[in-house]
């Protein structure tokens, strides 16, 4: 059984003083991590890039699309590196990768979905990433435009680690989808702490309702290629409608105070 699905976001894994991995952060939550609980964590894009300059003194040459593929290569085994640091020894580390296509097929849904159940029974922790070091961006775009002129109502892009753990949040089942920034959570004014929205509950239609409403509070993102939490909401709307607890907060604070409450944080729940 799936119980949380868990999204780390870039920010939340990125030292930009130091130009390093945030290990602090890593060190907090991996060993929360057990079996059961899916790990999506963001494009380690920056990571690599980071991690190439370092060793390198200078941006590799390349073109957008290419440097992207490159450095998310590279970021991918430092991530695996890192997780396995410090995730409990008992338990096994497993990385899949995913792209837009296997959410749009029934087989491929079904294969996933196997896969991540699996590893719950099996003892392992199942590390989730976009497959950015194979992904062409305009194959992308083309295929989620014939998907859409076909008839088909709910095309899923995968545009970013928000959407793609509340997919999974969604093929599993899970009890919790667990978004983890940089941020205690929504705001209705980002510059006014006092503004954090706590709490989005309701039947399922009130609650879609009113994700519309704060939508429109938010603006702006924490990075460049970021959606912000405009897209954290607009995404988490079928975890929604399947009943599935969100809760938004900050990787800053104990993961078992966010979950409980405790912490700072925006739980949505439809009835």
């Amino acid at each position: 059984m799936i119980e949380i699905v868990g999204k780390i976001g870039s920010m939340a894994l990125v030292d930009k003083k130091h130009g390093d991995i945030e290990y602090n952060n890593i060190a907090m939550i991996a060993p929360c991590l057990r079996p059961g609980i899916l790990c999506v964590t963001s494009r380690p894009v920056e990571l690599g890039g980071l991690d190439y300059i370092r060793r390198h003194g200078c941006e590799a040459e390349g073109s957008g699309e290419d440097l992207k593929a490159d450095y998310s290569s590279q970021g991918q085994a430092i991530l695996m590196e890192t997780y396995r640091r410090f995730v409990d020894s008992r338990w096994s580390l497993r990385q899949v990768l995913v792209e837009h296509d296997h959410f749009n097929n029934e087989i491929t849904r079904a294969h996933i979905l196997s896969l991540l159940r699996r590893a719950a029974e099996q003892g392992a922790i199942p590390v989730v990433n976009y497959n950015d070091a194979v992904a062409v961006e305009e194959l992308r775009k083309t295929e989620i435009l014939a998907l859409a002129s076909a008839g088909n109502k709910h095309v899923v892009e995968l545009v970013d680690n928000d959407e793609t753990s509340a997919q999974i949040a969604c093929l599993t089942g899970a009890k919790t989808l667990l978004i983890l920034s940089t941020l205690d959570g929504v705001y209705r004014d980002i510059h006014d702490p006092a503004s954090l929205i706590t709490e989005i509950t309701g039947t399922r239609e009130e609650v879609l309702n009113k994700i519309e409403e704060y939508k429109q509070c938010c603006h702006g993102a924490s990075r460049a290629g970021a959606n912000g939490a405009f897209a954290k909401l607009e995404y988490i709307k079928p975890c929604v409608e399947a009943g599935i607890e969100v809760i938004i907060g900050s990787a800053n604070h104990d993961i078992k105070n966010v979950l409980n409450g405790t912490a700072p944080r925006t739980y949505i729940k439809g009835v």
